[in-house]
């Protein structure tokens, strides 16, 4: 249960900036995408959706509106495609299992065991949590460093990653700094639903304790 529960909170903290399209429209205007790009609200905003419903497999066609497109550009696109898939199904899988799990246990009669008098939550929080500060504390000092690493982990053996804006366009409305907004975000949401994990697990057994 607690690989479940680890499992659940990094694919829900990751579908957060995935399927919330509002965050990115809030950046065309904070970082002045439309003036830096030369491109108008509409046809930057039109790229983003057409190529996030190609990886979303809401489209089996890729697109970015009128912006050009390699086909390296576009196969980069399909690897991305597989990781949000994988990503929402391991969310709808761990999901699934954390609600029904305890439902097959009440129904046998089975009572998790507690190490230490803490449930599963509270351990997959916390082994999270550890991981997650020390990727921040990492990641703080050379984020560009962090985001080659990335790519270089989830898209081994593969350089079509590094976009040149004359032929994939769309690289222009994705600046780095997005990128950086949207690993904040995820990472912020994990901490906080570790932190309540934690605090609500400490509180309950102070509260069982007197």
């Amino acid at each position: 249960m607690i690989i479940m529960i680890i499992i659940f909170i990094i694919t829900f903290s990751i579908s957060i900036p995935v399927l919330f399209r509002p965050f990115y429209y809030l950046h065309i205007e904070t970082l002045d995408l439309v003036n830096k790009t030369g491109y108008d609200y509409q046809t930057i905003k039109t790229a983003y959706d057409e190529m996030m419903n190609f990886c979303l497999g809401l489209t089996n066609t890729f697109s970015t509106g009128d912006l050009k497109y390699s086909v390296d550009g576009m196969n980069h696109f399909i690897d991305v495609k597989h990781l949000f898939i994988l990503d929402l199904s391991l969310l709808v899988f761990s999901a699934s299992n954390i609600i029904i799990t305890p439902k097959i246990f009440k129904k046998k009669n089975i009572i998790p065991y507690r190490f230490n008098n803490h449930n599963n939550s509270y351990y997959a929080a916390a082994i999270l949590l550890a991981i997650f500060l020390t990727i921040v504390l990492f990641s703080l000092s050379d984020f560009s460093r962090t985001f080659v690493i990335f790519h270089l982990i989830f898209f081994p053996g593969k350089t079509n990653w590094l976009f040149d804006y004359r032929y994939d366009e769309i690289i222009l409305i994705l600046p780095e700094t997005y990128f950086k907004n949207c690993a904040i975000l995820i990472v912020s949401v994990l901490i906080i639903i570790c932190l309540y994990l934690i605090i609500k697990e400490k509180r309950n057994l102070f509260n069982t304790t007197y």
